[in-house]
């Protein structure tokens, strides 16, 4: 087990049955479940639904019919490209459409056309499966409906502005609850419970170019990770296409649904591209597409490419895209008479922390759904629009397994005896770093060696440089930001480890050493775990054969 020391704290809130860590698709669905059977804390830094989910623009996949199942399946497999789990990959697609149903009973409003549900097709579908709702809208009303639902149960409470800092485990090495920071105070608060969800989302913002918003630190990733679970797949990372690229706005994600309804790639010689790299042009798997766009900026040594959606229409585009119209509009961009400037950025972790079939971890009583778990769903890619998805089933399957759970844990256990995983920390020696100054440097460096295009050399630089931050970091953290700082530092390493390892590229790994052999193992997935080292916890390496 990872080393531990105890913490001073200056309150403890009340125990509860259930924690969920987070409160996007994931951490709602997970507590409107789990308050059928206790009392849920539901925590949240910053406020409620300030995560991933709200900024969904493309929909959420789900089979319309029964005879589509087996075809949402071959697809997802498809595009993970053979290093998907195929048990959960099933569970996804079949009991993907109940959880579409519940979301319609609670009050979803999708997009209808005539008399039934409107759905599209987005890239490496081979079906029309995409329902969306407000045409760009599906993860902000997805939200809604679950927070409205989660907002009427009176088992539920409610802490915004209150920052995870580490998991608790008792004795047995079991999660028994979490040390939270209260953002406004200050004060450090241990809040037992008899089984913890980590629902935190990615981490998109230890790149410098993402479309996450500014919460997506992988701090679930990391407080797991240095609680001692297992993270696997961390070296894929999917970046997303195309980002709004204007400097001193925000990255807003730009839906490759505008690509599936006819949108062109140009680069800045107004030249379309696209079919020079893949016969499916636009619509390529989304690997594909970035690496594209990412050549052509290095051969016009442009920043960005552009986007063009001209030939769409004007009623089309204000309709089907209006988030994105009005969005664009605002930066002084008329998506309907202008070409939009693009670039690649961090947009989706396939990798997290290990999970079975059920969202259980490798630590008893610790369970995660959404982006901070690897089911195993996504292998080395994304299919479209199946995140959503995704979160809502499994989120949906960590009830019963988490309530199973907490009905092992003694009634009379003594929280007083729990430890808080503290890896790493110790006395802060010297004067204190300038983690702003710090973090630039990182991100930077993790865009350039751990982004779209890696090598070995490259990644064995950033894997050094990284650990000496950490060194300097770990034991500065006081405040919400530091934290952050932290975790996203721990993410990074984890996934320039991972890249390290698979020296062949697959999916969303790119590797530009590759030798165009695959070594025997490649069907292995890369499974990291904490190991105790003179200087903290270690990344150590474990590969389990799909």
């Amino acid at each position: 087990m990872p080393a531990q020391r105890s913490h001073t704290t200056r309150k403890t809130l009340s125990a509860v049955d259930f924690l969920v860590i987070g409160s996007g698709v994931a951490g709602l669905r997970a507590a409107i479940g789990l308050s059928r059977a206790g009392r849920v804390m539901i925590l949240t830094k910053g406020i409620t639904a300030e995560g991933s989910s709200i900024y969904a623009q493309g929909g959420v996949a789900v089979a319309p019919e029964e005879e589509d199942i087996a075809l949402h399946r071959e697809d997802t497999i498809r595009a993970g490209k053979g290093l998907c789990r195929e048990e959960t990959v099933q569970v996804l697609v079949a009991e993907g459409p109940a959880r579409i149903q519940e979301l319609i009973d609670w009050g979803a409003r999708f997009d209808r056309e005539g008399t039934g549900y409107a759905f599209a097709r987005e890239a490496a579908h081979s079906r029309d499966r995409i329902m969306r709702a407000g045409g760009d809208a599906t993860g902000t009303e997805i939200v809604r409906v679950l927070l409205k639902r989660a907002r009427g149960l009176r088992r539920i409470v409610w802490n915004d502005h209150h920052f995870t800092i580490d998991l608790l485990l008792d004795r047995n090495g079991r999660c028994a609850g979490a040390l939270v920071l209260d953002e406004a105070s200050g004060a450090l608060s241990p809040v037992p419970a008899k089984a913890v969800v980590l629902a935190t989302g990615g981490a998109g913002q230890i790149y410098s170019r993402t479309t996450n918003p500014p919460s997506a630190t992988g701090d679930g990733i990391a407080m797991g990770y240095r609680a001692g679970a297992l993270v696997e797949d961390m070296e894929f990372v999917q970046f997303h296409p195309t980002a709004l690229y204007m400097p001193a706005t925000p990255q807003f994600l730009l839906s490759e649904a505008m690509r599936g309804e006819g949108a062109i790639l140009r680069n800045v010689k107004g030249e379309a591209f696209m079919k020079r790299y893949h016969e499916l042009a636009e619509v390529a798997p989304r690997d594909i597409v970035s690496r594209a766009i990412w050549n052509e900026m290095q051969l016009t040594g442009a920043r960005h490419v552009y986007l063009d959606v001209t030939h769409l229409g004007a009623d089309f585009i204000k309709a089907r895209f209006p988030t994105i119209y009005a969005t664009c509009l605002r930066y002084d961009v008329d998506i309907t008479e202008e070409l939009i400037p693009v670039c690649p950025g961090a947009h989706y972790m396939m990798g997290g922390v290990w999970t079975d079939v059920h969202g259980a971890t490798s630590v008893p009583g610790l369970f995660a759904a959404g982006e901070v778990a690897c089911t195993g769903v996504h292998g080395a890619n994304r299919l479209a629009s199946n995140s959503l998805l995704e979160g809502l089933v499994f989120a949906a399957r960590v009830v019963d397994a988490a309530v199973e759970s907490a009905a092992k844990v003694p009634k009379d256990r003594s929280y007083a005896e729990q430890l808080v995983v503290a890896n790493g920390h110790g006395s802060p020696k010297g004067s204190s770093p300038d983690m702003e100054k710090i973090l630039n440097s990182f991100r930077r460096l993790m865009w350039e060696n751990v982004g779209i295009i890696r090598s070995g050399e490259g990644l064995r630089t950033a894997i050094s440089r990284v650990a000496e931050w950490d060194a300097q970091v770990k034991n500065w953290c006081r405040t919400r930001r530091e934290w952050e700082i932290w975790n996203m530092i721990t993410a990074g390493r984890l996934i320039a480890v991972a890249a390290l390892h698979r020296t062949h590229s697959v999916g969303a790994h790119f590797r530009s050493d590759d030798t165009g052999e695959r070594p025997v193992e490649w069907e292995q997935h890369i499974q990291l775990e904490a190991v105790a080292g003179e200087g903290g916890i270690e990344p150590g390496r474990r590969i389990l054969k799909t």
